[in-house]
């Protein structure tokens, strides 16, 4: 698994997860390894919280 997953407190824009989440799917060919629906499920978790704390800041 790639660190910058990893890193916690390194809050990086929704977009740039989703990037991130996308190009994990072009190199799995659309079918996840264990490790890679790891790797998924951790960048999900990261994208929902870039999500909602997009929300905070524009409150």
């Amino acid at each position: 698994m790639s660190p910058e997953v990893m890193s916690p407190g390194s809050v990086r824009s929704a977009a740039e997860v989703n990037e991130q989440i996308r190009a994990l799917w072009l190199r799995a060919g659309g079918t996840l390894s264990p490790p890679e629906r790891a790797e998924y499920e951790l960048l999900v978790v990261e994208w929902a919280e870039a999500i909602r704390e997009r929300g905070i800041e524009a409150a």
